[in-house]
């Protein structure tokens, strides 16, 4: 990768500024992408925007930036896009920032003042090269700072049409995703969660195969260059709507499952969401169901393990031991306590309860074997 460090005054940078929906977030003369599809949003708070200008003010150095260099001899921010546009939006009178006792803009300041900002240099290395030595690159300027999540990262590889279409439907805050199902979802769009999330549901729906992240960068990589992402978009609605129809009562606990995944296996299957709803009732109101959340993936698979269920406390377990005078009630041998586990005598699905009547004791290789039939 070919790399070259040049000093580039802000007044440069900030010519020609431009940040809205249609156009993006443009500098240098409309020769840089400030936030290019791989780039996250803007996440500065207003105390690390002012120590950018601060900093500038005093002629303290800023961390050096990486652009990489395109066909076209334009430019995509590679590392730096939050200070660039805490710079060019102060340059730009958008925000004021406390310098002592006063509070200014940079309409505010002296002549003198704003040429000592315009003229400050930032240092900048231009960066030239394949898309994966792009983004080994962006892996190591990442390790300072704030870390990138692997969505954002995978958006510097994968970046193209479809994922600027993404982008506006997923990744930004109040997007229509969040709009749409905020209530459903965990994490938030502006740090690539949705995105991510639905990418992993929609690539496990196409059949792609892996760990989680080969499903994702495997999707992405097959769709990099599709027009837009209404198959995408069009797929969520469906997941949602599913969500919505099986489950009509909300509760806070349904917030962030994988709605997705259990759209693939199930959709096509019947269920009665007023039997599923007076299950759940039941459910919650069950001493030995410890996961709210895990009831809706228990109805829809039948395991009894999300259920996450009460197990019996060490007391029960050690009248149950006493009372058996250490046999394992299946293989009639004698254990010590610390070999042998308390066990419902009548299954939880059977309607047995996590009660000290309902309590015995195993080997561990009989309740074992009894767990596996």
């Amino acid at each position: 990768m070919k790399i070259e460090l040049h000093e580039i005054p802000v007044h440069e940078i900030a010519d020609g500024y431009i940040e809205n929906e249609e156009s993006g977030v443009l500098g240098y003369g409309g020769k840089l992408n400030i936030r290019p599809a791989f780039q996250r949003e803007f996440i500065y708070k207003d105390k690390e925007r002012d120590e950018v200008i601060r900093s500038m003010r005093k002629n303290f150095p800023l961390n050096v930036m990486y652009w990489v260099k395109n066909d076209k001899g334009n430019f995509e921010m590679l590392d730096g896009q939050q200070r660039t546009i805490s710079i060019c939006r102060y340059v730009h009178d958008k925000f004021g920032v406390a310098f002592g006792d006063d509070y200014l803009k940079f309409n505010n300041l002296t002549t003198e003042e704003q040429n000592q900002i315009l003229n400050y240099k930032l240092m900048i290395y231009f960066c030239e090269g394949s898309e994966r030595e792009k983004l080994d690159w962006f892996e190591i300027v990442n390790i300072a700072g704030e870390r990138l999540t692997r969505q954002e990262t995978r958006n510097a590889i994968y970046s193209g049409t479809w994922l600027t279409d993404a982008k506006k439907y997923f990744s930004r805050n109040n997007c229509v995703a969040e709009n749409f199902a905020q209530e459903y979802m965990k994490g938030t769009p502006i740090r690539q969660d949705y995105l991510e999330t639905v990418i992993e549901w929609i690539a496990d729906h196409e059949g792609f195969e892996g760990d989680s992240d080969k499903k994702i960068t495997s999707y992405m990589s097959t769709h990099k260059r599709d027009s837009n992402c209404g198959e995408m978009w069009l797929y969520f609605q469906n997941v949602i709507n599913w969500v919505k129809m099986i489950f009509p009562v909300y509760r806070k606990e349904m917030k962030g499952l994988e709605w997705g995944i259990y759209y693939n296996k199930y959709h096509d299957k019947k269920f009665n969401s007023d039997e599923l709803e007076k299950r759940i009732q039941e459910l919650i109101d069950d001493d030995d169901v410890q996961s709210v959340s895990g009831i809706y993936k228990y109805l829809l698979e039948g395991h009894e393990k999300y259920l996450n269920l009460r197990a019996f406390s060490k007391k029960d377990a050690r009248a149950a031991y006493e009372r058996q005078k250490g046999i394992c009630n299946h293989c009639e041998k004698h254990f010590e306590f610390n070999e042998m586990q308390a066990d419902h005598i009548i299954a939880w699905s059977k309607g047995g309860h996590t009660t000290p009547d309902n309590c015995q004791m195993l080997c561990k290789k009989c309740n074992a074997s009894k767990g596996a039939s």
